[in-house]
């Protein structure tokens, strides 16, 4: 594994924003990309069985998560400012990408791909998609931003079992391995690895259902849509009629909701097979 960075400007100025990267330089690329309170080592598993087909991988922290710049003004924490710092990263790669997106990650590619010269060859979207109902942006609202500093990473671990069960069944190395990917140094303890601000573009306003239909209108290339069996973001109302068009395949995992971890084997190489076409 390797790092990496590009400056990347927004509003409020340049910002630099890392990543973690796998596999030979001169291999296709992947860009991985995360969830809203995660990081690009949650990809470390797939990223690393990519990387041993021969592929580039490439696990970005997205502004204000790990190793990443957090910024001054939190209401720029919006899919917009990601898109910006992706972009960046788009441009130093400069040629076609796989795409894998988790949640917010997806949200950033769908708004990418949607866009005319857009370099994504191929996408996976991972329990995300054209709508997300009130339901689950108010679940989303309630939690974000309110962790607490934790004395250990044995209690972060516990905390990330019971607010990221839906992830699926994960062995216990895996769950301490998200911990400890997941961890900063706080007060004497250790917090999740993101800045709290990002919550306040979320509860500046009630929870609103969000609508991407207009993004998703304009996405043609091939998609992966990955649905968690029992997802609340996910509607399988919505992924079935994402998935009526010809340049979509569904796959639905059992025992995970929002959103799986994309961490066993099985789940790694329906995303492997994709990317492979």
């Amino acid at each position: 594994m390797r790092e990496g960075a590009v400056r990347w400007l927004s509003p409020a100025g340049f910002f630099t924003m890392r990543w973690w990267e796998w596999g030979p330089q001169d291999g296709a690329p992947v860009v991985c990309v995360h969830g809203l309170t995660r990081s690009g080592r949650d990809f470390d598993v797939l990223a690393g069985a990519l990387a041993a087909a021969g592929r580039r991988v490439i696990c970005p922290d997205l502004p204000g998560r790990g190793a990443s710049d957090w910024l001054p003004d939190p209401m720029l924490y919006q899919p917009p400012a990601y898109i910006s710092a992706l972009s960046h990263l788009l441009a130093r790669i400069d040629g076609p990408v796989d795409w894998v997106g988790t949640s917010l990650g997806g949200i950033c590619g769908m708004g990418i791909a949607a866009t005319p010269g857009h370099p994504i060859r191929r996408m996976v979207l991972n329990d995300v998609g054209a709508f997300v109902p009130q339901e689950a942006m108010a679940r989303i609202r309630e939690y974000l931003g309110c962790e607490p500093v934790f004395r250990d990473i044995r209690a972060l671990e516990a905390h990330l079992r019971v607010v990221h069960a839906p992830f699926g069944k994960l062995t216990d190395a895996e769950w301490r391995h998200l911990a400890e990917t997941s961890a900063r140094p706080a007060d004497g303890g250790v917090a999740l690895h993101y800045d709290p601000a990002i919550a306040a573009p979320i509860r500046s306003q009630e929870a609103q259902a969000l609508d991407l239909q207009p993004l998703w209108d304009r996405v043609t290339i091939p998609v992966l849509l990955i649905r968690g069996a029992e997802s609340d973001l996910l509607l399988r109302e919505t992924a079935t009629t994402m998935a009526a068009a010809e340049n979509v395949q569904l796959a639905e995992i059992p025992g995970a909701g929002h959103a799986p971890a994309l961490m066993d084997q099985a789940q790694v190489a329906l995303v492997a097979d994709f990317l492979i076409q």
